[in-house]
């Protein structure tokens, strides 16, 4: 595979790149039992819907909203709606497990890169995960939507990475594990690198990712 030439900054996706979205539920796997795969699903899965629906309707809420909705209709699908465990679940989701080679991956990569975080989350969300996760060091930005009032993929939230780092977009590399994130950010004008974490089929979406990896840890000799 090239190698990446021109690239002056990386930019991560949030949920499902450096963060996994499931060790929320999976912390609370005892009380879930056979429902934890389910829940972890639909859960991720309407959280989507909904920002994408919120968007398209112009009527924004913030992603802990979005994400404590998408909560409740979940729980209340699967039979297992309580406030408890709603509280608990929601407080996980602030403390959400790095996957397992994030940290060597940045640390490769600040040496050479200017690094920043571009999420749905809200400023308070990415500041718990980024804090709990002790990964704060390694980047100069981390931009939330909420400076857009909108969700991904509208191309505003991507515009917010090209402004607050002032290079031009073909000089950002994107990363996301979320296939229609890196096809839209390819649309939007930056270099994509997709990890397809999860053996997702390529979408039919305009823009195509430049590369395909399986995990992060194949980013840093792409940059090589």
């Amino acid at each position: 595979m090239e190698t990446l030439k021109g690239i002056r900054a990386c930019v991560f996706d949030a949920y499902g790149t450096l963060f996994d979205y499931a060790s929320a539920a999976a912390a609370l796997r005892d009380d879930l039992g056979e429902q934890f795969a389910s829940l972890t699903s639909l859960w991720r899965d309407k959280q989507l819907q909904y920002t994408w629906l919120r968007t398209c309707q112009g009527l924004h809420a913030d992603f802990w909203q979005v994400t404590g909705d998408a909560l409740d209709f979940t729980l209340e699908s699967l039979g297992r709606a309580d406030p408890v465990l709603r509280e608990r679940l929601m407080n996980l989701y602030l403390r959400l497990e790095t996957f397992p080679e994030v940290v060597g991956v940045l640390e490769a990569l600040q040496p050479r890169y200017r690094l920043a975080i571009l999420s749905n989350g809200t400023p308070q969300m990415l500041d718990a995960i980024v804090t709990h996760a002790g990964i704060g060091r390694f980047f100069e930005a981390v931009l939330s939507v909420e400076d857009a009032h909108a969700f991904k993929p509208a191309a505003g939230v991507y515009a917010l990475a090209e402004q607050r780092l002032g290079i031009s977009r073909e000089q950002i590399l994107f990363c996301s594990s979320n296939a229609w994130d890196a096809y839209a950010a390819s649309a939007f004008g930056f270099r994509v690198v997709w990890c397809n974490r999860y053996g997702q089929k390529p979408e039919r979406l305009p823009g195509a990712p430049d590369c395909v990896v399986q995990s992060l840890a194949d980013l840093p000799p792409l940059l090589a």
